[in-house]
């Protein structure tokens, strides 16, 4: 069963919630800026993060009618729409971005929810998957959101996202810090370190996926794979094979 919208708007109001919410918008800011001049769908409860595509021509937010759906607004105008997971109301091909967070862990189905966002999605779109980290201590706390449904390991977000038709192209993590309120204050250290020391203990896990192969673009300085523009997140290597990303996602993993 769904999280209510009354806990998740709860959640974000309080300090744990409001640091998930600074973590992701981190890595979403290195991802895709501030979407400009894109359509952009976030599916799940998207909210918190919504307001930083300044640059985007429309946004909208999809709320499944199991978890209920609050008035969130975008220039004057409410943008919050109810919605069945499995038969989303937007015609094909509708949005450049689309964002998932806190869609796919309690979806009664979601490779169907996902196949229903990949239709809505332009053919040169992204999409982003944040999800709770299987083995992360988020996952285990029930006072939070992350610790309901089921939590994805980055091979079982690769093999979702393929299984739809896309192709996984960059992934990142978050929330190294225990979700316990006296050792918040270390989050932004732990943000650092915890990729290199302890990159199992991540309570978010983000998945960047496309239909659109990219050319490669030589870097300068370091041997990194890079877009001309915003550099995303880390280059995802085809989980079966482990070979090279096969299309260049960003540079490496940018350090908060």
């Amino acid at each position: 069963m769904r999280r209510s919208i009354d806990e998740l708007r709860t959640f974000y109001g309080e300090p744990t919630g409001a640091l998930a919410r600074r973590m992701l918008a981190r890595r979403l800011d290195d991802a895709w800026g501030e979407a400009n001049g894109c359509d952009v769908l976030g599916l799940g409860y998207a909210t918190p993060w919504l307001d930083a595509f300044i640059g985007a021509r429309r946004v909208i937010a999809a709320m499944p009618g199991a978890q209920g759906a609050e008035q969130w607004t975008a220039g004057g105008r409410n943008r919050t729409v109810l919605i069945d997971e499995r038969r989303l109301p937007f015609a094909a091909g509708t949005f450049d971005r689309i964002l998932l967070v806190h869609a796919l862990e309690e979806a009664d189905d979601p490779k169907a929810l996902l196949t229903e966002a990949v239709r809505a999605l332009a053919p040169s779109g992204r999409v982003i998957l944040a999800a709770a980290a299987r083995g992360g201590l988020w996952a285990r706390a029930e006072a939070t959101p992350f610790g309901h449904g089921r939590p994805f390991t980055r091979g079982q977000l690769e093999r979702l996202v393929r299984e739809v038709g896309l192709e996984p192209v960059a992934w990142s993590q978050a929330l190294y810090v225990p979700p316990w309120r006296p050792l918040l204050g270390l989050a932004d250290g732990l943000e650092q370190v915890g990729p290199k020391l302890f990159p199992g203990a991540a309570g978010l896990i983000m998945l960047e996926a496309t239909r659109q192969a990219y050319a490669r673009v030589r870097p300068r300085g370091l041997a990194q794979t890079v877009l001309a523009g915003r550099p995303a997140l880390t280059p995802s290597p085809a989980a079966r094979d482990h070979a090279p990303a096969s299309h260049p996602m960003g540079a490496a993993r940018k350090q908060p």
